[in-house]
């Protein structure tokens, strides 16, 4: 008796992970770590069909992963726990220390060609109540709205590649987008600093700054 009992539990731990086992769902995971989403913001975010957008997300709900709620016509998705980003984090981090091929990406794509340190969100914070900085928010607008850092601008990548020359120059510039493992950030901060700017790029996302019990804002 024991050993079917453990067995099952086994089996629903499972659950969780054949929901996972596919980049589309960590991607999507990632994506609603950010605020709530519709079916068809998903899917124009993370490159998929509608269709195939709301096969994964299907599979997510199935395994207790992600909650909706509607509001008219509309279905929106939301992480059905805090927790759930906490797993997705693990997984990252684990993969980052496991697996070769993740450091390979990562000093590819991360490292920074002036050598500077990303900024941590404890000395940003001290930093922007100090009003040392200017924070620029790289993220799609969507997210923004649903939460950012205070003080920060809302300058989605495409934005910023023609609206950069607007920012203040008296100040450096951090950029942050989604995550540890989100590259809209390292191409914001390679965008400024070829513009003149002096900047450095937030070495996590607004839900890790969220969970430090850091403020965040909400709304436009």
């Amino acid at each position: 008796m024991p050993h079917l009992t453990k067995h099952a539990l086994f089996e629903q731990f499972a659950r969780i992970g054949k929901a996972v086992a596919s980049p589309a769902r960590l991607q999507m995971l990632d994506l609603l770590a950010q605020g709530e989403k519709t079916v068809e913001i998903l899917a124009d975010q993370s490159g998929l069909t509608v269709k195939n957008a709301s096969a994964h997300l299907r599979a997510l709900r199935a395994a207790a992963l992600v909650a909706t709620r509607r509001d008219g016509t509309f279905i929106y998705y939301r992480l059905a726990d805090r927790r759930v980003h906490d797993l997705l984090r693990c997984l990252q981090d684990i993969a980052h220390r496991q697996l070769a091929e993740v450091r390979e990406l990562m000093r590819t794509f991360f490292t920074d060609p002036a050598g500077l340190e990303p900024i941590s969100p404890e000395e940003l914070a001290e930093r922007v109540e100090r009003g040392e900085v200017t924070v620029v928010d790289v993220r799609p607008a969507d997210e923004f709205v649903a939460g950012h850092i205070p003080g920060a601008i809302s300058l989605p990548l495409g934005r910023l590649r023609t609206e950069a020359d607007a920012l203040p120059r008296d100040q450096e510039v951090v950029a942050y987008c989604r995550g540890p493992y989100c590259v809209l950030s390292v191409e914001a901060a390679e965008i400024l600093r070829r513009r003149g700017y002096r900047v450095r790029r937030l070495d996590s996302g607004l839900p890790d700054w969220d969970r430090l019990g850091l403020p965040v804002a909400v709304g436009p």
